[in-house]
């Protein structure tokens, strides 16, 4: 197979770890805190049995975990996120640093491996040719929700059959709130085996006091900010064009707010303050168009704007009109997929929804009214990300701007361009903050396997210090976890963490944004993530350094 040198130099890397996991498997010992309650108490009744677990941190010390042959089994959940790899490649290395004599079996296509008894046995040289890279292409991925008593019964058979003692979920929030059910399931079932989580989603919403950061968050916003960095530089070279930039980021703007943070758009806009402060789309425009005229009045025609993928659900007219159909597509889907033509569904929505939100479908461009009816997710929602909220947005900023001209308050040229950057970064090289997390998150799986954990998250927390420094633990997936509406049905998950407008990230960028929003204050953050002094190559996402007091401008 050929490779790049990039490809061979980070093979080569060696991943950075906290100074007591270097102690070795046998000398560090478990230490438990205190319980860890979740905010909604009827989480209790739905996981008796592994509700109100006390938090877990490791320490250097002689190990106490019982010696055994571990047989672990693994899977790559859900979308990519750069470093899942790593999180194998830690797991793999852990173990047979334990005993040469453990086994990693790696389940493929995800969930519906392990249903379907589809692995591969891991072994040093399948893992030696994936440290350090992106993509979840070692086993692969998928979305197979385990939800089931039957796939749960399932599951615990093909487990048995291997004598696993041990499966490991590498997702997101709804792969680690399956990975709670089942390990809720197997300790229900006194099936002798361990259920463990990693953090992972690029979104950087899967985060709470005790998971800092999911992993892929680094890397991808990095890997944006470098593309939004190279754009900006053309708009500064061409001077015609206004670049409308949507990044992915459905429930929570983190990673809109970190390329803001790293490359100084002229408008970057933020879910969460929307939806705070009840904008509407014509709002939103207003905002944009403002920093139009006044870039214009000191002659620079172009501009950079950001938009988080998920916008257009926090816009509340629009919130709400989402919200409708789902419920209506929950209830009827087969009858409203079955109506032949575009009047018929129209028909039937009116039929349906609330005055109000027929009046804001009607406002939409035909496009878009047709991308809200698309089929809907896994979770029964809207796909955001193949609405194109960047082009709706740049239509009604010119249609502003045109009654701007009209008025004599406006004379500038406006020229939208659209770009999406979503797959670009899910797969690429992890930075070398994001192989060390992963790597350190595996190892840290491990620990939590060797000592008897269940129904766990690994958890590496002080990650804007040196590695060194960090802290390896667990914490009960439980503990995260609240009620949500789902498909029309109420169902425990794992909350979403949403940019917070009162926490440092925000404030820093609330600060700068009137000065972006005129100037040309761009910022060319260029591919950082491998070579170059630690300070540079090394450095965590602004984002982190902010919510840890440790940024300096």
């Amino acid at each position: 197979m050929d490779i790049s040198v990039l490809q061979k130099e980070r093979y080569n890397y060696k991943p950075k770890m906290p100074r007591m996991i270097r102690a070795g498997v046998a000398n560090i010992r478990a230490k438990e805190g205190e319980k860890a309650l979740p905010a909604d108490e009827r989480i209790k009744a739905l996981f008796p049995n592994t509700y109100g677990m006390n938090e877990v941190y490791f320490e250097e010390a002689p190990s106490t975990a019982e010696k055994r042959r571990q047989v672990v089994g693994v899977i790559l959940s859900g979308g990519q996120a750069p470093g899942g790899h790593n999180v194998i490649a830690g797991l793999y290395d852990a173990l047979t640093e334990a005993n040469p004599d453990n086994v990693l079996l790696g389940f493929k296509g995800g969930p519906s491996g392990l249903i379907d008894d589809d692995y591969i046995t891991l072994t040093g040289d399948i893992i030696d040719r994936y440290r350090n890279t992106g993509g979840f292409d070692m086993i692969g991925s998928g979305r197979t929700k385990l939800e089931t008593e039957e796939q749960f019964r399932v599951v615990t058979e093909v487990a048995k059959k291997h004598g696993m003692t041990a499966i490991v979920i590498i997702g997101g929030d709804d792969s680690n709130t399956n990975a709670a059910v089942l390990a809720e399931y197997c300790k229900a079932h006194d099936t002798g085996i361990q259920v463990i989580g990693c953090p992972k989603t690029i979104d950087g919403d899967l985060k709470n006091d005790d998971i800092e950061v999911s992993f892929g968050f680094d890397t991808a916003t990095k890997v944006y900010s470098e593309l939004i960095g190279n754009v900006a530089r053309d708009a500064n070279s061409a001077r015609k064009y206004w670049h409308f930039v949507k990044l992915m980021g459905r429930s929570a703007s983190h990673i809109a707010l970190e390329c803001a943070l790293q490359t100084h758009p002229n408008v970057c806009l933020i879910s969460e303050e929307v939806e705070k402060k009840q904008l509407s789309l014509s709002d939103i425009a207003d905002q944009i168009a403002e920093s139009v005229v006044a870039r214009a009045a000191l002659g620079y025609n172009y501009g950079m704007v950001v938009i988080p993928e998920g916008l257009i659900e926090f816009v509340p007219e629009v919130k709400k009109l989402i919200a409708e159909i789902n419920e209506t597509l929950a209830k009827h889907g087969k009858e409203f997929s079955h109506l032949p033509t575009w009047d018929e569904k129209l028909g039937f929505l009116t039929a349906t929804l609330s005055a109000d939100s027929i009046n804001v479908f009607n406002l939409l461009p035909l496009d878009i009214q047709q991308q809200l009816l698309m089929d809907r997710d896994s979770h029964g929602n809207v796909q955001v990300s193949r609405i194109e909220t960047e082009k709706l947005l740049s239509s009604i900023v010119d249609t502003r701007l045109k009654e701007l001209k009209a008025e004599g308050k406006y004379s500038g040229k406006f020229s939208p361009m659209h770009h999406f950057f979503g797959y670009e970064g899910r797969a690429a090289f992890p930075s070398n903050f994001d192989a060390d997390y992963c790597y350190s998150l595996g190892y840290t799986a491990f620990l939590l396997i060797a000592n008897g954990y269940t129904g766990y998250l690994s958890s590496v927390r002080g990650l804007g210090k040196s590695a060194e420094e960090w802290k390896a633990g667990g914490m009960p997936i439980t503990k995260m976890m609240n009620i949500e509406r789902r498909a029309g049905e109420d169902k425990p998950v794992i909350k979403k963490a949403l940019v917070e407008l009162d926490g440092a990230p925000f404030k820093y960028f609330e600060e700068h944004r009137n000065k972006w929003k005129t100037e040309t204050a761009y910022c060319y953050p260029g591919a950082i993530q491998y070579f170059g002094p630690a300070e540079v190559a090394d450095r965590p996402s602004i984002t982190l350094l902010l919510e840890n007091g440790l940024f300096e401008d």
